[in-house]
């Protein structure tokens, strides 16, 4: 009755099924995956640490990206950002020594091109960032650091990976000032770079570049969900990758 209501005043559907009703049904909701996996691109930027994701970026997944990314479909960010948070539980599953269980996460958005979010009326990834983290302190300490800036990069639809490393080679920085007030608050922490899809993996790289930067090297990427692999294995001893 309520997904029939729904339908009749909002004429919304399933963005999985088609179904009438919720954005989201439960049907296709319980089909997501809640177990992420090493999601290495192909070919493998030199240097990126390990990328993990928790669904295909396809479908259903797609669909949720895109619609909260660029349609201004909010109620999509719980749903993302519990996916986000099962990338950065498997990203730090290393991290079982419980004197070191208690060092906090820091999660660091990779920021959106300038203006992008006043477009939006809001940071998407932060959005879902924020999400995540709110998933993650029911077991340890998790806080939101968006220390990235982007000095603007053009848009990466249809660009190959060397395009994208290209376009966003040296985009980013982290301004001291950001960097400061983190510091203050956490002089350690685990830091994870966050972001809606792994494509290629230039952009993470350079969000990783930006922080080693300024002394913080991040532990791994966390993302949403990853482009299929079109080379096969991107990385020697990463046949886990998201398929």
């Amino acid at each position: 009755m309520l997904d029939e209501a729904l339908d009749l005043f909002l004429g919304s559907r399933c963005v999985g099924c088609e179904k009438p009703g919720r954005m989201l049904c439960a049907d296709c909701r319980g089909l997501l995956s809640h177990r992420a996996a090493p999601a290495w691109p192909s070919p493998v930027p030199v240097g990126l640490v390990e990328p993990w994701a928790t669904e295909s970026y396809d479908g259903a997944v797609r669909a949720l990206v895109v619609g909260h990314k660029d349609r201004g479909q909010w109620g999509h960010r719980r749903v993302l950002g519990s996916l986000l948070a099962e990338a950065v539980r498997a990203a730090t599953a290393y991290d079982d020594h419980p004197a070191r269980h208690d060092t906090p996460l820091l999660l660091v958005p990779v920021p959106s091109r300038p203006g992008a979010g006043r477009q939006r009326g809001y940071d998407a990834t932060e959005a879902l960032v924020r999400a995540a983290a709110r998933s993650l302190r029911g077991e340890r300490r998790a806080a939101v650091a968006p220390l990235l800036v982007s000095r603007g990069a053009a848009d990466q639809a249809g660009l190959d990976a060397g395009g994208r490393a290209a376009n966003v080679d040296h985009s980013m920085h982290c301004p001291s000032s950001a960097l400061a007030r983190v510091a203050r608050r956490f002089p350690r922490a685990h830091v994870v770079v966050c972001d809606d899809v792994v494509t290629t993996g230039a952009t993470a790289r350079e969000a990783q570049r930006a922080l080693e930067a300024v002394g913080l090297r991040p532990v791994a990427i966390a993302a949403v969900a990853a482009t299929r692999r079109r080379h096969g294995a991107g990385r020697a001893g990463a046949d886990r990758g998201v398929a």
